[in-house]
């Protein structure tokens, strides 16, 4: 088979996670496929650092930006050019008129219950996502979700047929595992402007996960349970939600909450193994694989009760309320001040993570591309 793969998102710092999917996912079908060809579809910086491993693999140069008009009227004309028997996209956004086969992955349904501003500002937007996520999942000839709890929401809330649906979980990068060296740990802590033991989050700054809800927890534990760390807030800050900045503005401790940017993959294992416990009070996740992250570094987990974090993270985190910043309060003091439970946790998230592995993900992708 000619197998086309959009990958214009491929490693790129302002992906979320879909980025570190087409990565890792195309990084692992390359090892173990060797008789489909593939070509990538690409933008600049990312294809001109890739190098194709065999000839096999084939990279197209593609200056289309996600969620453009361009996307739908260029896009289909260019993968057309390449006569290809299928076509993975990634993420929902599928050209309405392209018209030859094709895969779609739908990571969660977030956009339908926190649309973001853009679309909530915009009639045209909001028809556009609607529109555009209608035909890539009725047309698709099947589709790959990441968790059993995205599964049941698109049969829920779009009527789609659950043998159309094909799970596949995520894994994560190898790299993540405690770092030891406490000369390494220190200087992370010197780049970072960390100077007290720490809670830690790492993640888009959207409204769906509730960093200002977190920043609410950690005033309570300061202010009522008087424990002396710093919340550390990893990610690219996002103008379009003030709400977050305005959040750690108005908090009393402002000066004991550390905003990072964005952290590299060399950085975050030393972030993680350094941090007395990782939080993750999301609304709404479709995987959550920072939290797997944490745990294969060895770091605590407490997340939220909700969407497919239980069904991810399992016995392997203590969960809370989301929308109670009392309750996430009480939770994080109930762990960073219990060493057993601290320990308890660490093992179990040692085991955990051994269920998730980009290897998996690439052969049950692969079985979708070839019973499609």
């Amino acid at each position: 088979m000619r197998i086309g793969i959009d990958a214009r998102m491929y490693g790129t710092k302002s992906t979320t996670g879909i980025g570190a999917y087409i990565k890792n996912l195309t990084d692992n079908l390359f090892l173990i496929d060797q008789k489909n060809e593939y070509i990538l579809f690409m933008k600049d910086p990312a294809y001109s650092e890739f190098n194709p491993p065999s000839k096999r693999i084939k990279k197209v140069k593609v200056d289309i930006p996600w969620y453009s008009f361009s996307e739908q009227i260029k896009l289909p004309k260019i993968l057309l050019k390449h006569k290809l028997d299928l076509i993975h996209f990634p993420h929902f956004n599928v050209p309405i008129i392209y018209p030859k086969k094709f895969i779609t992955t739908i990571h969660d349904i977030t956009p339908k219950f926190f649309p973001g501003p853009n679309v909530k500002k915009s009639l045209i937007r909001k028809i556009g996502y609607k529109l555009t996520f209608f035909c890539g999942i009725n047309r698709s000839k099947k589709i790959i979700t990441i968790s059993n709890y995205t599964k049941d929401k698109l049969i829920k809330h779009f009527n789609l047929k659950p043998e159309k649906i094909k799970l596949t979980y995520l894994g994560f990068n190898n790299n993540f595992k405690p770092i030891r060296d406490q000369n390494v740990l220190d200087n992370i802590n010197k780049k970072y402007n960390i100077s007290k033991p720490f809670i830690f989050f790492v993640g888009v700054w959207r409204d769906h996960k509730n960093i200002p809800g977190l920043v609410t927890a950690f005033n309570i534990l300061k202010s009522e349970y008087k424990l002396d760390y710093q919340l550390v807030l990893g990610g690219q800050t996002d103008e379009r939600y003030p709400e977050i900045k305005q959040a750690i503005k108005n908090s009393p401790f402002e000066k004991d909450i550390i905003t990072t940017g964005y952290i590299s993959d060399d950085d975050l294992p030393a972030i993680y193994s350094n941090a007395s416990l990782f939080a993750f009070p999301s609304f709404s996740e479709g995987f959550g694989i920072v939290a797997l992250e944490a745990m294969a570094c060895g770091t605590p987990v407490v997340a939220s009760n909700n969407t497919s974090l239980p069904e991810i993270l399992q016995d392997a985190a203590i969960y809370f309320n989301p929308y109670n910043s009392k309750e996430i309060a009480e939770i994080i003091k109930k762990v960073i001040t219990n060493p057993e439970i601290q320990s308890q946790l660490r093992d179990k998230g040692f085991n955990q993570i051994k269920k998730y592995n980009w290897q998996d993900t690439a052969k049950k992708t692969l079985a979708v591309y070839e019973t499609s």
